[in-house]
């Protein structure tokens, strides 16, 4: 099978060709009721828009992400698929995205499902430092997507502190996710660090537009972890308070659980 990457690791993508509110409510509200008052100022002017949609549709995309939080809250739901639903009330259709941290590629499919629409067609960048996680994601794609959604992805054998050169300048980003530790199924010696991990923070607060959003999933259960989780919490709470909301949901009795941080901005 002839390799997936330039031998030289160029930085011309690998196009896919082949087939195939945060701080929510704990107590559930009927839809034709209006959001609670601080629910209703917390949340950004995007999810607002997105919810008079919803109500409007049925109020379904409202449900969806009250019952991930809850599942959350309750313990019935992971912290991955919490980040998936806070995703889906900021993605548009259309818009680009970057998977900074591709690993198997569930992410990556999770961000191209919410960016390909019918009538507009979004981006999403797929990046990790292993070939193998790049492999993984390819073959992953091909057996989940149509060709015509395959063409909207991109992935790039490089580390995430230099998703700035890949990017187009003129192309606003929506979000930018980050799963930090190592490859599921691969080298746990291999990890993500403290240093290109901040580096890839900034470059992210400087690519992501505004009502866009940096998601981390930091995996603290391994050596390192929580040095590099320190970090993204120092990143966070550095930013301006007038152009970034930073929230972090943690497992407080399960002190090896995986921890979400949140970083919306204005």
């Amino acid at each position: 099978m002839p390799p997936l990457v330039h031998p030289a690791l160029s930085l011309r993508p690998i196009l896919l060709r082949s087939r195939r509110n945060l701080l929510p409510p704990l107590l559930r509200r009927s839809p034709s009721s209006g959001p609670p008052p601080l629910l209703h100022r917390w949340l950004p002017r995007q999810r607002r828009g997105l919810s008079a949609r919803a109500s409007a549709a049925g109020g379904v995309e409202e449900e969806e992400e009250e019952d991930a939080v809850v599942g959350f809250v309750t313990g019935k739901l992971k912290a991955t698929e919490l980040a998936h639903a806070v995703w889906r009330s900021i993605v548009r259709k259309g818009d680009t995205v970057v998977d900074a941290t591709c690993g198997n590629g569930n992410d990556t499919l999770a961000m191209l499902k919410m960016v390909a629409g019918e009538r507009v067609q979004g981006c999403v960048y797929g990046l990790d430092i292993q070939e193998s996680a790049i492999e993984s994601t390819s073959s992953f794609l091909k057996t989940a997507v149509n060709s015509r959604e395959m063409e909207l992805v991109k992935l790039f054998p490089i580390c995430h502190s230099r998703m700035e050169e890949i990017v187009p300048k003129n192309s606003p980003t929506r979000l930018v996710a980050f799963n930090l530790g190592y490859l599921p199924g691969g080298d746990k010696t291999i990890i993500t660090i403290p240093t290109t991990t901040e580096l890839a923070l900034q470059a992210a607060s400087r690519i992501v537009c505004s009502d866009g959003l940096i998601s981390v999933l930091v995996y603290i259960g391994h050596p390192g972890g929580r040095d590099e989780l320190s970090v993204v919490e120092s990143f966070a709470s550095s930013l301006p308070v007038n152009t970034w909301v930073s929230s972090k949901f943690e497992m407080l009795n399960r002190p090896i659980a995986p921890v979400l941080i949140l970083l919306h901005k204005k």
